[in-house]
């Protein structure tokens, strides 16, 4: 199953027991769009920094914890170039009104023929299949990778 995740999902997912499940998942490819993966890295250290904070992590504890993060979503994401959904985006822009900052993942899905994985309910309606977290793992449990 391919499918272009948005950083709603990449963000709090990099950090979880499940989210390392369905990171790692088989039958499961991940794409993302270089704004949203820079936005994914921003926001997972700022995540790892304010729990360090919170924990008082020591810096060796919160290096090493930022370092598996990063390797986590490297190895389980793949970012498309925007030239691949370049010529999708005004379509996109039609379909997400709401928010135009999320038009280059619709414009990837579109461009690509994939559904996208969200909790973001901007998604929802613009014309793709989308996926939640729940729904996601869920179908991917049952092995119906169809």
């Amino acid at each position: 199953m391919r499918v272009v995740a948005d950083a709603s999902v990449l963000v709090p997912e990099a950090l979880t027991r499940r989210g390392r499940i369905l990171l790692a998942h088989p039958n499961l490819e991940l794409f993302a769009t270089g704004e949203a993966w820079e936005e994914t890295r921003h926001e997972v250290e700022r995540r790892i920094n304010l729990l360090a904070q919170d924990q008082r992590l020591p810096e060796e504890r919160l290096d090493a914890l930022l370092t598996s993060t990063r390797r986590r979503l490297e190895q389980g994401v793949v970012v498309d170039s925007s030239t691949v959904y370049q010529r999708m985006l005004p379509e996109a822009l039609r379909r997400i009104p709401r928010d135009p900052s999320d038009a280059p993942t619709v414009a990837l899905a579109l461009a690509t023929n994939r559904d996208i994985w969200t909790n973001d309910h901007d998604f929802f309606g613009c014309g793709v299949p989308v996926w939640t977290t729940e729904t996601l793992f869920l179908h991917l449990e049952t092995g119906d990778t169809q």
